[in-house]
């Protein structure tokens, strides 16, 4: 199928840190075993910020699962303070995004918008996957902050786009990023940073509640339902529903997290079956059962065309308004 071959017929690219365009470089891969830094959540001396509560906080909104895990919301988190503890650390997040076809043009806002509000003052490294690198636009890189190009070959559905992925992290992850990374997040290209994007989102598996569904019962959610599919999740069960275009986390768990939804499509492709919204799906299968220990709440992934909501305090990153059949290669 034409989804394997693209997955082994990658060409490296590199750019370097002030400018993203690219060039063709050769790079040796060595495996190594990637370990989670930690260092304790800790303050440096003298430092002044304002007190937290033990009884007041945001009552419009749940700031914390049913399985104990926090969602961040505007509100839930000092900025300052965690920066001056995060900053320690010395972190480098890899972030990685697909641009193929007519998806180049959505590149240059992504790129200015996430080097204003995406992790400042931190080390990023951005994975771009492309099938046309010479499209990439020269966008001045911040300190700390590199692109580096990956050229793809063109593909002729966008669900095959979208569902190689997980092939392309888990190996991504698994022969380079142990040596240059500390946490990775995954996001959708066609959409724009807004607001702060910062270290308050780090955690081991990290997921992006979906702003169509924050409110809604989960009989609503719009799971794969056919028991056929390895994505299948039965009405009456389901936590959250899943935005595919915005999750993350530490290596290790993004990894299994790649590994086994890769796993699961490659189980529905032998059996001639594909899940309703994709790789999306069989994510939201995975949460289910590998609960995320952070959640990201709507403010992390709006669309620019979705009404406000009371909840929705800033909107930090969102999808743009565009004609999917336009710009999908065979919508």
């Amino acid at each position: 199928m034409k989804l394997y071959v693209f997955l082994h017929r990658l060409i490296y690219l590199n750019t370097n840190q002030n400018s993203c365009k690219p060039q063709i470089i050769e790079k040796v891969i060595t495996k190594k075993n990637w370990k989670l830094k930690n260092f304790g959540l800790r303050s440096p001396v003298g430092f002044v910020y304002n007190q937290p509560s033990a009884l007041v906080s945001r009552t419009d909104v749940a700031s914390v699962t049913s399985w104990l895990a926090p969602i961040i919301w505007e509100g839930t988190f000092d900025a300052t303070l965690i920066d001056f503890i995060y900053k320690q650390q010395n972190l480098t997040i890899a972030t990685t995004v697909f641009a193929l076809g007519k998806y180049t043009r959505f590149l240059k806002d992504f790129l200015e918008s996430a080097e204003q509000h995406y992790f400042v003052g931190f080390r990023v490294h951005y994975y771009l996957f492309t099938d046309h690198p010479e499209e990439v636009p020269e966008v001045k890189m911040g300190e700390n902050h590199r692109l580096i190009v990956r050229k793809v070959p063109s593909m002729n559905r966008w669900q095959d786009i979208s569902m190689g992925r997980m092939e392309i992290l888990e190996k991504l992850i698994k022969n380079e990023l142990a040596s240059e990374a500390d946490y990775i997040f995954c996001l959708d290209v066609d959409a724009k940073f807004y607001g702060r994007w910062g270290v308050e989102s780090l955690g081991r598996l990290v997921g992006v509640i979906h702003p169509w569904y924050f409110d809604a019962p989960r009989d609503k959610f719009t799971y794969e339902r056919r028991p056929e599919s390895q994505a299948y999740i039965p009405v009456e069960e389901g936590d959250y529903y899943f935005t595919g275009a915005a999750f993350g986390g530490s290596l290790e768990d993004v990894h299994h997290l790649t590994k086994t939804c890769r796993e699961q499509m490659n189980i529905d492709i032998a059996n001639s079956i594909e899940a309703l919204w994709h790789e999306e799906s069989h994510l939201n299968k995975y949460f289910l059962h590998n609960k995320p220990s952070k959640l990201l709440s709507p403010e992390y992934l709006w669309r620019d065309i979705n009404a406000w909501a009371a909840q929705i305090k800033v909107v930090r990153f969102s999808h743009v308004a565009k004609n999917n059949a336009e710009v999908r290669p065979n919508a």
